[in-house]
């Protein structure tokens, strides 16, 4: 089965994928906001959101991606304890990178690393609603 039609197989995967578009846009329009100050925070900010919206895209492939397949019960905790690690290490490097490489402002990456995390708790239950 491939990732596309696991999309539209169960209702997890339409809210997550709105979950992605809405992380998405708010870091985007964020980013935006911060551009109004200088292109450094601009970029800082967009640096900050995908340091955050990055690593959960991922993990949601990787969770559509073994969704498909017959699972043991003891496979989904390590599948899932492995995406976790993996989003964790991702996140750390995309950080490291923007902070130490790119030189990123402090102020806006961390607050739109914090509103897309704000994003990810709060949306859920305002798309479960709807």
């Amino acid at each position: 089965m491939s990732v596309s039609y696991s999309l539209y197989d169960k209702n997890g995967g339409k809210v997550a994928r709105k979950l992605l578009i809405l992380q998405l846009l708010t870091f985007v329009l964020l980013s935006a906001a911060f551009g109004l100050k200088s292109l450094l925070w601009s970029t800082s900010a967009l640096m900050g959101g995908m340091a955050a919206w990055l690593p959960n895209a991922l993990f949601m492939l990787y969770a559509w991606r073994h969704q498909a397949q017959t699972t043991v019960s003891g496979r989904v905790a390590w599948s899932f304890a492995i995406g976790e690690a993996l989003k964790v290490l991702v996140t750390i490097t995309l950080l490291v990178m923007a902070l130490g490489l790119f030189k990123a402002a402090f102020t806006p990456l961390g607050l739109a690393y914090l509103t897309v995390l704000i994003t990810q708790i709060v949306a859920p239950a305002v798309l479960n609603r709807s």
